[in-house]
């Protein structure tokens, strides 16, 4: 099967948007005609999600003023993380956060520029940066309710009761031991930390950071879908490696899991094997 075939039937699933839509979008928001879709277009696509982590000449990265102060909302976040501990960090709203930043000096009061510059990039359609997933977190001021979350023993992850627990009991229940839950629930200020602080990394390249994880709003985590590992495998489980592993191996031969990102699928993200779709 050629690579068009390929997208076109990849394209039939309701919920992988196709990555050429019926139209194109400029930075502004605005729709303009849309183009035929070449083969360029497909490999280019194809080639920016199989390799998440090289530059392309249309990534979308921020200007030097917006480059700088994106450092310093990450070590903000940062602060915030250390003040509140692992666990809490996953499940804290966007509101309660600018609280705890108030009231504790170590931490610091977020800037109004800061603000400013998150909302941009919560507000933003992401599909400017090449990610064509729905979005998860509909408010920015979103909270997630105490009494429908589990905190799942050994991990410092929690999940969310009903489903979400059901289906992770099940596989513990199934491979004991060697699987580990490796991220649970990620909230709003969590997804920003992760995500912000990968476009840091990268000298703010937006589209780049969205190849591997979902602008803030975007990520399924918030809603129910949750990672898991091999024992001893550290940070392996979140590359390919993982598909090695006896608990991949396992899995897939049992065949109750289904993956959020397949291989080239028309998300705009790259291969995860290790995340659970719920």
């Amino acid at each position: 099967m050629d690579v068009s075939a390929a997208l076109h039937l990849l394209a039939t699933d309701q919920e992988k948007n196709p990555v050429l839509p019926t139209q194109d979008v400029h930075l502004s928001g605005l729709p303009v005609p849309a183009q035929k879709i070449t083969d360029d277009k497909i490999k280019d696509y194809l080639s920016k999600i199989r390799h998440p982590d090289i530059l392309h000449p249309t990534d979308i990265i921020l200007a030097e003023k917006d480059n700088q102060l994106l450092v310093t909302i990450v070590a903000r976040f940062q602060r915030l993380y250390k003040n509140i501990g692992y666990g809490n960090f996953g499940v804290v709203s966007f509101d309660n956060a600018l609280k705890i930043a108030r009231d504790y000096p170590i931490v610091g009061e977020f800037t109004p520029a800061e603000l400013e510059f998150l909302e941009m990039i919560y507000y933003r359609n992401a599909r400017d940066y090449g990610f064509y997933g729905e979005k998860r977190v509909v408010k920015l001021t979103q909270h997630i309710n105490k009494k429908d979350i589990y905190k799942v023993p050994y991990s410092g992850n929690y999940l969310f009761k009903g489903s979400s627990f059901a289906k992770y009991e099940e596989i513990k229940k199934d491979l004991g031991e060697e699987v580990l839950l490796t991220s649970g629930i990620r909230g709003l200020v969590k997804q920003f930390y992760l995500y912000l602080n990968k476009v840091a990394r990268h000298d703010g390249n937006l589209s780049l950071a969205s190849r591997s994880l979902a602008p803030p709003g975007y990520s399924y985590h918030a809603t129910g879908d949750f990672d898991i590992g091999q024992a001893g495998f550290g940070n392996n489980n979140f590359s390919e490696k993982f598909i090695g592993t006896p608990v991949f191996q396992k899995l897939a031969a049992q065949g109750y899991v289904e993956y959020r990102y397949q291989r080239d699928n028309m998300l705009g993200v790259r291969y995860e094997p290790w995340h659970v779709k719920l």
